[in-house]
Protein backbone atom coordinates (compact mmCIF):
# COMPACT_ATOMS: atom_id res chain seq x y z
CA UNK A 1 0.00 0.00 0.00
CA UNK A 2 1.21 3.36 -0.99
CA UNK A 3 2.86 5.39 2.33
CA UNK A 4 3.18 8.91 2.71
CA UNK A 5 4.94 10.62 6.03
CA UNK A 6 3.94 13.68 7.68
CA UNK A 7 4.01 15.63 10.79
CA UNK A 8 1.96 14.92 13.72
CA UNK A 9 0.46 17.90 13.47
CA UNK A 10 -0.50 18.16 9.93
CA UNK A 11 -2.85 14.55 11.20
CA UNK A 12 -4.85 16.63 13.68
CA UNK A 13 -7.95 16.61 10.71
CA UNK A 14 -9.58 13.49 9.22
CA UNK A 15 -8.92 15.44 6.02
CA UNK A 16 -5.67 16.41 5.03
CA UNK A 17 -3.44 17.79 1.99
CA UNK A 18 -0.94 16.20 0.08
CA UNK A 19 1.10 18.46 -1.59
CA UNK A 20 4.82 19.23 -2.71
CA UNK A 21 7.04 15.77 -3.22
CA UNK A 22 4.12 13.84 -1.78
CA UNK A 23 1.39 15.10 -4.39
CA UNK A 24 3.68 14.18 -7.20
CA UNK A 25 4.33 10.78 -5.58
CA UNK A 26 0.62 9.83 -5.91
CA UNK A 27 0.44 11.15 -9.90
CA UNK A 28 3.60 9.11 -10.47
CA UNK A 29 1.85 5.83 -9.11
CA UNK A 30 -1.10 7.03 -10.47
CA UNK A 31 -3.84 6.50 -7.90
CA UNK A 32 -7.02 7.62 -8.48
CA UNK A 33 -9.99 8.57 -5.57
CA UNK A 34 -11.18 5.44 -3.66
CA UNK A 35 -7.48 4.11 -3.44
CA UNK A 36 -6.30 3.49 -0.44
CA UNK A 37 -3.31 4.81 1.57
CA UNK A 38 -1.71 4.94 4.79
CA UNK A 39 -0.26 8.53 6.19
CA UNK A 40 2.71 7.76 8.66
CA UNK A 41 3.52 10.30 11.68
CA UNK A 42 6.85 9.54 11.43
CA UNK A 43 6.88 8.59 15.32
CA UNK A 44 5.32 5.25 15.31
CA UNK A 45 1.50 5.83 14.07
CA UNK A 46 0.06 5.06 11.09
CA UNK A 47 -3.47 6.04 9.31
CA UNK A 48 -5.00 4.54 7.22
CA UNK A 49 -6.63 6.94 4.78
CA UNK A 50 -8.32 6.82 1.24
CA UNK A 51 -8.02 9.05 -1.32
CA UNK A 52 -10.78 11.60 -1.91
CA UNK A 53 -8.99 13.59 -4.43
CA UNK A 54 -6.16 13.77 -6.80
CA UNK A 55 -6.35 16.35 -9.46
CA UNK A 56 -4.62 19.90 -8.83
CA UNK A 57 -5.32 18.91 -5.10
CA UNK A 58 -4.70 16.06 -3.81
CA UNK A 59 -7.27 15.22 -0.64
CA UNK A 60 -7.63 12.30 1.59
CA UNK A 61 -9.47 11.10 4.65
CA UNK A 62 -8.19 9.73 7.52
CA UNK A 63 -9.16 6.92 9.43
CA UNK A 64 -7.59 6.46 13.33
CA UNK A 65 -4.32 5.72 13.56
CA UNK A 66 -2.87 2.40 15.13
CA UNK A 67 0.61 1.64 15.71
CA UNK A 68 2.86 0.73 12.74
CA UNK A 69 3.61 -2.87 12.68
CA UNK A 70 6.73 -2.97 10.86
CA UNK A 71 8.75 -1.33 13.54
CA UNK A 72 10.82 -3.24 15.65
CA UNK A 73 10.73 -3.05 19.12
CA UNK A 74 14.69 -2.44 19.64
CA UNK A 75 15.61 0.52 19.10
CA UNK A 76 19.87 0.30 17.26
CA UNK A 77 21.98 2.89 16.51
CA UNK A 78 24.15 2.34 13.65
CA UNK A 79 27.80 4.31 14.19
CA UNK A 80 29.77 4.28 11.04
CA UNK A 81 33.29 6.09 10.83
CA UNK A 82 33.28 8.10 7.48
CA UNK A 83 34.25 6.08 4.67
CA UNK A 84 35.32 6.79 0.70
CA UNK A 85 32.53 7.09 -1.70
CA UNK A 86 29.42 6.21 -1.54
CA UNK A 87 29.23 3.70 1.44
CA UNK A 88 27.77 5.52 3.98
CA UNK A 89 24.95 6.62 1.76
CA UNK A 90 24.87 2.31 1.24
CA UNK A 91 24.29 1.82 4.95
CA UNK A 92 22.13 5.05 5.70
CA UNK A 93 19.73 3.14 3.50
CA UNK A 94 20.11 -0.37 4.10
CA UNK A 95 20.23 0.29 7.81
CA UNK A 96 16.86 1.83 7.58
CA UNK A 97 15.70 -0.84 5.64
CA UNK A 98 16.63 -3.29 8.96
CA UNK A 99 15.14 -1.08 11.15
CA UNK A 100 18.27 1.28 12.80
CA UNK A 101 16.53 4.20 14.91
CA UNK A 102 19.59 6.62 14.07
CA UNK A 103 22.72 6.36 12.39
CA UNK A 104 25.29 8.53 13.11
CA UNK A 105 28.93 9.11 11.58
CA UNK A 106 32.20 10.12 12.96
CA UNK A 107 36.05 10.57 12.43
CA UNK A 108 38.49 8.11 13.21
CA UNK A 109 41.86 8.15 12.71
CA UNK A 110 42.21 5.71 9.51
CA UNK A 111 38.95 7.14 7.80
CA UNK A 112 40.68 7.44 4.29
CA UNK A 113 38.27 10.34 3.26
CA UNK A 114 35.56 12.52 5.71
CA UNK A 115 33.79 15.37 4.79
CA UNK A 116 34.76 19.17 5.52
CA UNK A 117 32.66 22.03 7.85
CA UNK A 118 31.67 23.94 4.37
CA UNK A 119 30.19 20.48 2.77
CA UNK A 120 28.78 18.62 5.91
CA UNK A 121 25.92 20.44 5.83
CA UNK A 122 24.24 19.37 2.45
CA UNK A 123 25.27 15.72 3.38
CA UNK A 124 23.63 15.52 5.98
CA UNK A 125 20.74 16.85 3.88
CA UNK A 126 21.01 14.09 0.99
CA UNK A 127 21.71 11.45 3.68
CA UNK A 128 18.47 12.51 5.69
CA UNK A 129 16.22 12.20 2.33
CA UNK A 130 18.00 8.70 2.16
CA UNK A 131 16.65 7.49 5.08
CA UNK A 132 13.51 9.16 4.39
CA UNK A 133 12.80 7.57 1.22
CA UNK A 134 14.22 4.62 2.52
CA UNK A 135 11.85 4.28 5.53
CA UNK A 136 8.78 5.07 3.22
CA UNK A 137 9.63 2.34 1.19
CA UNK A 138 10.09 -0.31 3.35
CA UNK A 139 6.67 0.70 5.24
CA UNK A 140 8.52 2.16 8.61
CA UNK A 141 6.79 4.07 11.47
CA UNK A 142 9.44 5.92 11.93
CA UNK A 143 12.12 7.66 10.32
CA UNK A 144 15.58 7.15 11.13
CA UNK A 145 17.47 10.12 12.19
CA UNK A 146 20.97 11.06 10.08
CA UNK A 147 23.76 12.65 11.72
CA UNK A 148 27.24 13.29 12.15
CA UNK A 149 29.70 14.18 15.43
CA UNK A 150 33.50 16.01 15.13
CA UNK A 151 34.93 12.98 16.78
CA UNK A 152 35.57 9.95 17.84
CA UNK A 153 35.73 10.18 21.53
CA UNK A 154 31.97 11.70 20.90
CA UNK A 155 30.96 8.79 19.15
CA UNK A 156 32.19 6.63 21.88
CA UNK A 157 31.16 9.02 24.67
CA UNK A 158 27.49 8.71 23.46
CA UNK A 159 27.42 5.02 21.72
CA UNK A 160 28.16 3.71 25.76
CA UNK A 161 25.02 5.23 26.85
CA UNK A 162 23.07 2.45 25.36
CA UNK A 163 22.04 -0.41 27.36
CA UNK A 164 24.51 -2.78 24.99
CA UNK A 165 27.25 -0.51 23.43
CA UNK A 166 29.19 -2.96 20.63
CA UNK A 167 32.47 -1.94 19.12
CA UNK A 168 33.18 -4.28 16.10
CA UNK A 169 36.74 -4.71 16.05
CA UNK A 170 38.41 -7.23 13.64
CA UNK A 171 41.02 -7.77 16.01
CA UNK A 172 39.10 -9.36 18.58
CA UNK A 173 38.82 -12.94 18.61
CA UNK A 174 37.31 -14.30 21.81
CA UNK A 175 33.66 -12.36 21.97
CA UNK A 176 31.20 -12.70 19.68
CA UNK A 177 28.10 -10.54 19.45
CA UNK A 178 25.92 -13.13 20.42
CA UNK A 179 28.25 -13.79 23.40
CA UNK A 180 27.17 -10.51 24.67
CA UNK A 181 23.16 -9.53 24.13
CA UNK A 182 21.35 -9.95 27.31
CA UNK A 183 17.92 -11.32 27.52
CA UNK A 184 14.75 -8.38 26.81
CA UNK A 185 17.29 -6.24 25.41
CA UNK A 186 15.88 -2.86 24.36
CA UNK A 187 18.14 -0.80 23.23
CA UNK A 188 22.17 -0.86 21.75
CA UNK A 189 24.38 0.81 19.84
CA UNK A 190 27.17 -1.18 17.21
CA UNK A 191 29.99 0.98 16.34
CA UNK A 192 31.96 -0.25 13.30
CA UNK A 193 35.23 1.70 11.87
CA UNK A 194 36.73 2.78 7.96
CA UNK A 195 38.07 0.82 5.66
CA UNK A 196 41.26 0.76 7.51
CA UNK A 197 40.17 -0.69 10.32
CA UNK A 198 40.08 0.81 14.15
CA UNK A 199 43.58 1.87 15.84
CA UNK A 200 44.53 0.08 18.74
CA UNK A 201 44.51 3.46 20.61
CA UNK A 202 40.81 3.61 19.68
CA UNK A 203 40.34 0.39 21.22
CA UNK A 204 41.13 0.94 24.11
CA UNK A 205 39.63 3.98 24.28
CA UNK A 206 36.48 2.40 23.89
CA UNK A 207 37.12 -0.34 25.99
CA UNK A 208 38.22 1.92 28.97
CA UNK A 209 34.92 4.26 28.35
CA UNK A 210 32.67 0.83 28.54
CA UNK A 211 31.77 -0.43 25.20
CA UNK A 212 32.35 -4.37 24.53
CA UNK A 213 34.78 -5.33 21.97
CA UNK A 214 33.04 -7.76 19.91
CA UNK A 215 34.29 -9.70 16.11
CA UNK A 216 31.43 -10.59 13.50
CA UNK A 217 33.66 -14.14 12.56
CA UNK A 218 36.74 -15.23 10.85
CA UNK A 219 36.49 -13.22 7.80
CA UNK A 220 37.14 -9.11 7.51
CA UNK A 221 34.22 -7.22 6.10
CA UNK A 222 34.29 -4.46 4.31
CA UNK A 223 33.45 -1.18 6.57
CA UNK A 224 30.11 -1.12 4.61
CA UNK A 225 29.48 -4.75 5.46
CA UNK A 226 30.36 -5.23 8.96
CA UNK A 227 27.43 -2.68 10.38
CA UNK A 228 24.78 -4.54 8.55
CA UNK A 229 25.79 -7.56 9.04
CA UNK A 230 26.19 -6.45 12.59
CA UNK A 231 22.85 -4.66 12.77
CA UNK A 232 20.85 -7.96 10.78
CA UNK A 233 22.60 -10.91 13.67
CA UNK A 234 21.31 -8.36 16.34
CA UNK A 235 17.73 -7.89 14.76
CA UNK A 236 17.76 -11.78 13.97
CA UNK A 237 18.89 -12.31 17.85
CA UNK A 238 16.40 -10.53 19.47
CA UNK A 239 13.25 -11.52 17.51
CA UNK A 240 12.55 -8.32 15.15
CA UNK A 241 13.17 -10.17 11.94
CA UNK A 242 9.99 -13.11 12.85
Amino acid sequence: MPRFFLPRQALSASDVSLTGGQAAHVKVLRLRPGDRVTVCDGQGLDYPGVLLETGPQVRLSLEPPVPCAAEPRLQVRVWMAYAKADKLEHVIQKATELGACEIIAFPSARCVSRPDAASLPKKLVRWQRIADAAAEQCGRGRIPRVRALDSFPDAVAEAVQSPLAVFLYEKEVRTSLRGVIPPGLTAASLMTGPEGGFTPEEARTAQDAGMLACTLGPRILRCETAPLCALSALMFACGELD
